[in-house]
């Protein structure tokens, strides 16, 4: 019989982890689950941990085993990750909560579910606050929100269901990764034959366009605060609108008309090259050339080029392949958001090849864009029929 219940009825316990400090400075040497780990397909970076000094206590209390629930509760909040089996030697970090369920009552793979579905997710938009740093209050938002939940075997039925959907989406997600690797393929080409030294090394300042604030990044603190933004007008945008290297439209938020004529110097233009500085770091998109009047925020570093040396596709594809770039571009710093210097990006040095050059590039780089934009298109196919399954079992209706 299914019952209505408050998320947190679904948990035995949640716990808040810890940065510690530097490895070898504490009792134990741990590695820690971030919240850029957390991705937004449910999966952890496993590979990526950074390893920390923790004490005894504190490992006790942030160790993660198999079947607890990770859930991002700063910066990109509301990311739920599934421990499928047992890490060694891992604990969470003070933007993460560790969930455990109570498995005599909660499947835990019901509940990964659950957290992901769009619903919930919508839920906890309404109890995460911040301006620059977003900040979910979990307790507040698992003390709040009801749900319904089926009995223990009807949840691990529905586990599976979607599990199975999952993979589909999973196998789709990996074609589309292949073919994402076709421009970094025509990039490398294009250096094979004249070596990685073919072309002169330009600074990334001296590529900017003469005007002044050709790189820039949006506005700070007071100039722009989170009960600013209205429901329509001007766009801003932020970290979530570069995703996976290109531009997308995340979260809407606006500010008026009149609040734009105070930010316009933070304005970005089509053609314009995105690189994220805070959060997970370099990534990179170029501004469409159909984007609304629009600023960007702190947490993007927005470059306008000089077109007659550099196009932007170029660039960009320096910024994600060319070794030495990613090697500078590599040198973040902060512990648990990590943030670039605008130093770095305005003195990374990029090869400047001609402009024939340049332009046979991107050429081949949008046949390559056009396939990837089709098999995109069926992955957001997968995905409406997913969330649509979702709903359809959290209504008890699969």
């Amino acid at each position: 019989m299914t019952t209505q219940i408050i998320l947190q009825d679904l948990f035995s316990s949640t716990a808040s982890g810890y940065w510690g400090g530097e490895a070898g400075a504490s009792e134990v040497d741990v590695k820690i689950v971030r919240n850029g780990d957390v991705a937004r397909d449910g999966s952890v970076r496993w590979g990526e941990l950074p390893v920390r000094g923790l004490s005894e206590a504190e490992v006790k209390k942030a160790s993660i085993s198999g079947d607890d629930l990770l859930i991002t509760t700063s910066g990109e909040c509301g990311r739920v990750a599934l421990v499928r089996s047992d890490p060694v030697g891992v604990c969470a970090s003070n933007f993460i909560r560790r969930i455990r369920c109570d498995t005599t009552r909660t499947d835990p793979g019901f509940a990964y579910h659950l957290l992901r579905d769009r619903t919930i997710q919508g839920e906890f938009a309404r109890f995460t606050r911040g301006t620059t740093l977003q900040n979910l209050s979990l307790q507040k938002a698992f003390s709040s929100i009801s749900v319904s939940l089926p009995p223990l075997g009807e949840q691990r039925r529905i586990a599976s269901i979607l599990d199975a959907a999952n993979e589909l989406r999973a196998k789709r997600q990996q074609a589309i990764d292949r073919l994402e690797t076709l421009t970094q393929a025509i990039f490398y080409d294009m250096f094979r034959e004249v070596g990685w030294d073919a072309w002169p090394m330009v600074s990334i300042a001296d590529l900017a366009a003469e005007a002044k604030g050709s790189i820039r990044t949006g506005p700070f603190g007071s100039q722009l605060l989170h009960e600013e933004f209205v429901d329509g007008g001007v766009a801003v945008l932020g970290i979530d609108n570069v995703v996976q290297n290109r531009f997308v439209w995340g979260e809407r938020r606006f500010v008026t008309e009149e609040k734009y004529e105070q930010l316009k110097r933070f304005r970005v233009f089509p053609g314009d090259v995105l690189v994220t500085i805070m959060g997970t770091c370099g990534r990179v998109a170029i501004v469409p050339p159909d984007i609304p009047k629009a600023i960007n925020t702190k947490h993007l570093c927005c470059v306008t080029l000089d077109r007659s040396r550099c196009l932007p596709i170029w660039l960009q594809a320096c910024l994600m392949f060319h070794p030495e770039v990613l090697r500078r571009l590599g040198a973040t710093h902060g512990a648990v958001m990590p943030g670039l210097n605008m130093g770095l990006v305005k003195g990374a040095e990029v090869p400047v090849p001609p402009l024939n050059v340049q332009e046979r590039f991107v050429q081949l780089s949008d046949a390559a864009g056009q396939r990837f934009e089709s098999a995109n298109e069926f992955l957001n196919e997968l995905e409406t029929l997913f969330a649509s399954l979702q709903q359809r079992a959290f209504r008890g209706e699969l």
